[in-house]
């Protein structure tokens, strides 16, 4: 096994990108703790490692098919679909094991999560609401966060939950705009191979509002201070950025910007958040 092929194909910058929205959840809930803290990052990164390693195993064939992705490590053969398979197990067992050692309910619903992380690549195969499963997915995230200090599930925690649900949702709608030729040959759904870019845009529009929505909500729920809503009013011209440029006329030159610009958006709301905590 190269590991350094199979570290290429995880994209490790993508478990940079979800760190901080199990954070989140922990300065949601107030807590704090080197343990904590610790669990918290090695259930994550496992939780990234086990879902891009069961979804580049399940997909390896429409991958090899797709021109935009032929030339990912499974196709071009640098990795195989049972080392990616393996490794998506045992990154299953450790996000399993860290979250039996934060409480009893984050060990019962990793269970759930693991669920999510090897079934949301099957989705898309029968239904166009396979990007609400990918949202469902990274909404784990700043859920387990919070239940991993609380140990409890409430209003707050899925309001949190939700704002990543809808962002990742609109986001990866915009995403679906460049395949949607593929994946009308191939049989899979989307919203914009089913409604077209038109409708497609106009959903990940709301999904993004919704989000802001539902970040300010949370805000509300904690009485956030001004460092918080400084951070949120960066992340709505975050969002705003993003969809004038998925309004572009090439959407595979979009994305690069699209993407570029989203890697600002979980460390913009989580250094409020922290500003606001440390300030407390």
């Amino acid at each position: 096994m190269d590991f350094k092929k199979l570290s290429g194909m995880l994209m490790p910058e993508q478990t940079l990108f979800a760190l901080p929205f199990a954070y989140l959840g922990v300065i949601f809930a107030r807590g704090s703790g080197a343990k904590t803290w610790l669990l918290v990052t090695i259930a994550l990164a496992a939780a990234r490692t086990a879902g891009m390693s069961f979804n580049r195993a399940i997909d390896a064939r429409l991958d090899a098919a797709n021109p935009r992705t032929k030339d990912r490590a499974i196709p071009r053969g640098e990795v195989k679909v049972s080392e990616a398979a393996g490794l998506g197990l045992i990154s299953a067992l450790i996000l399993v094991a860290a979250s039996y050692l934060l409480n009893p309910l984050c060990f019962y619903l990793s269970f759930v999560a693991v669920l999510l992380l090897g079934g949301y690549s099957y989705f898309k195969r029968f239904s166009a609401s396979s990007h609400f499963c990918l949202g469902l997915t990274e909404a784990a995230a700043p859920i387990g966060g919070y239940l991993a200090v609380t140990g409890r599930l409430d209003a707050l925690a899925l309001t949190l939950g939700g704002a990543i649900l809808l962002w990742i949702t609109g986001l990866d709608i915009v995403y679906a705009l460049q395949d949607v030729d593929f994946d009308m040959k191939a049989g899979l759904h989307s919203i914009p191979a089913k409604y077209g870019e038109k409708k497609a845009l106009a959903v990940s529009g709301l999904c993004y509002a919704m989000s802001l929505c539902a970040m300010s909500a949370a805000g509300l729920m904690t009485k956030m201070a001004f460092p918080y809503w400084a951070a949120l009013c960066c992340v709505a011209v975050f969002f705003i950025y993003q969809q004038k440029a998925a309004r572009g006329p090439d959407i595979k030159t979009a994305m690069l910007k699209i993407f570029k610009v989203n890697m600002y958006v979980s460390p913009a709301l989580l250094a409020g958040a922290l500003v606001d905590s440390l300030l407390r």
